[in-house]
C-alpha cells in the first residue's frame, strides 16, 4: 500500500501516534541536517506559529536530533509577506505561510489557501490530499522552485471585527477593511477599500484609525490581538475564507537533497501539524468567543442582501480571471466541480445533521 494513501486513510488519532513512534526508522548513519524556517506569523499567535513549532519538534524526535529545523517568526529573518521569495531563492529553507498572500504575483495562489464561496476545511484536505489538488498545486508551484505541504488549517473564519454596523451595501462604501487577496478585490466591487496588512501590524492601525475594519482568523486569535479593544461589532461568516490552508514551502533543491527517510518524515510532521491546528482551534474558539461577548462584543451576521452580492462579485471576478490567466483556469475547472459535488454531498450528509443539532433546545440537554 502507497504511504500516501495509509495516511490518509487513517484516523486523526492514529496519524498523531505517528511522530513518536518514527525514532525506530532514523538511520544510524543519517547526516545531519539544519534548515532554518521564515514563518509568516507572529509568535503570540500560538495556533498558526505553534504548527511550525510542532513540525520542528516532531522532525527533530524522529530523527534523533539529527534533522534541526530552526523557526523564525515574522520579521525576524524576512517579512512576513517574503516568505515566498525567501524559498523560492533558497534565503530559507522552509517557510511556513498563507499562499493566498501571493495573489498579486499569480491569483492561482489563491487556491492552496481559501477563495470567497470556496471549500470549508474538510473539503480543503479532500481536495488536496485525493480530489487531484496536491497535484496540481505542486505543478503550479514548480514554477517557483517550491514544493508545498499542506500544514494546518483553521477552520471557517469569522467576517472580521467594525467601528459601525454593517446593515447594508451601502454601509461597505468608502470602509478601509483590512482584508487581502481576492477577497480584497470581491470587497472592492462591493466599495470597499482593502488593505494588506500583516497580522503583527494590524492592531496599530485599527487603533489608530488608519483602518475602520479587520478580519484575521476567529475568537481565540482575535482576542489575542486585542481587537475587541478597538472595536465592538464582530461579524459572521467569513465567507471568504470557509476553510483557509496554511502551507510549508520548502525550496526544491534542499527538498532533493534530502535522504528519502527524512523527507517521509517531514511529510508527516505537516500532516499531523495539518489535523492540530484544525483542532485546537476547534477546542479553543468556542469559550473565547462567549468570553468576548460577556465583555461588550456585539455579534452580527451578515445580511443576505451583502452575501449574495458578494457571491455574484466573487464569481465575476473569477470568470474575468480565468479568461485570462490559462494557470488559473487549470486549477479554477476542476476545483470548481470539485466544491460543487461536496456542496451537493454535504447537504445531504453533513448539514441536514449540524442544522438539527444546533437547535438551542438540543443544546440544553
Amino acid at each position: 500500500m502507497q504511504r500516501r494513501k495509509f495516511l490518509t486513510g487513517m484516523g486523526v488519532g492514529a496519524a498523531a501516534a505517528l511522530p513518536a513512534s518514527l525514532p525506530s526508522v532514523a538511520l544510524a548513519d543519517g547526516p545531519e541536517i539544519k534548515w532554518r524556517l521564515a514563518s509568516s506569523f507572529p509568535k503570540s499567535l500560538d495556533t498558526i506559529w505553534g504548527a511550525a513549532e510542532t513540525i520542528a519538534r516532531h522532525v527533530a524526535a524522529a530523527t534523533g536530533g539529527k534533522f534541526q529545523i530552526q523557526s523564525f517568526a515574522a520579521g525576524e529573518l524576512v517579512p512576513g509577506p517574503g516568505v515566498l521569495d525567501a524559498v523560492k531563492e533558497g534565503t530559507v529553507q522552509c517557510g511556513h505561510t498563507t499562499s493566498y498572500y501571493y495573489v498579486g504575483k499569480d491569483p492561482a495562489f489563491c487556491f492552496d489557501t481559501a477563495i470567497p464561496f470556496g471549500l470549508n476545511s474538510r473539503q480543503q484536505t479532500a481536495w488536496m490530499l485525493q480530489g487531484g489538488g496536491l497535484e496540481l498545486m505542486r505543478e503550479f508551484f514548480r514554477s517557483y522552485n517550491i514544493i508545498n505541504f499542506p500544514s494546518g488549517n483553521t477552520g471557517a473564519q469569522m467576517g472580521g471585527w467594525y467601528r459601525k454596523e454593517i446593515k447594508t451595501l451601502e454601509d461597505l462604501k468608502g470602509l478601509k477593511f483590512r482584508i487581502g487577496g481576492l477577497s480584497g478585490q470581491v470587497m472592492a466591487k462591493l466599495g470597499v477599500v482593502p488593505q494588506q496588512i500583516p497580522g503583527n501590524e494590524i492592531y496599530p492601525a485599527l487603533e489608530k484609525g488608519a483602518i475602520d475594519a479587520v478580519e484575521w482568523v476567529g475568537p481565540y486569535d482575535d482576542e489575542k490581538l486585542g481587537f475587541n479593544k478597538v472595536a465592538k461589532y464582530y461579524y459572521f461568516p467569513g465567507w471568504w475564507e470557509g476553510g483557509p490552508q496554511i502551507s510549508m514551502y520548502v525550496n526544491m533543491q534542499e527538498w532533493e537533497k534530502l535522504p528519502k527517510p527524512y523527507q517521509v518524515i517531514f511529510e508527516d510532521a505537516c500532516l499531523y501539524a495539518h489535523a492540530e491546528m484544525q483542532a485546537r482551534y476547534d477546542a479553543r474558539n468556542p469559550e473565547v468567543l462567549k468570553r468576548l461577548i460577556g465583555s461588550g462584543t456585539v455579534l452580527r451576521k451578515f445580511s443576505d442582501e451583502i452575501m449574495s452580492a458578494a457571491y455574484k462579485a466573487a464569481h465575476e471576478i473569477y470568470d474575468e480571471i480565468a479568461a485570462k490567466n490559462p494557470r488559473f483556469k487549470k486549477i479554477y475547472e476542476p476545483w470548481k466541480k470539485f466544491r460543487n459535488e461536496q456542496i451537493a454531498w454535504f447537504s445531504i450528509a453533513e448539514r441536514p445533521y449540524d442544522n438539527f443539532m444546533a437547535n438551542p433546545e438540543r443544546q440544553r440537554k
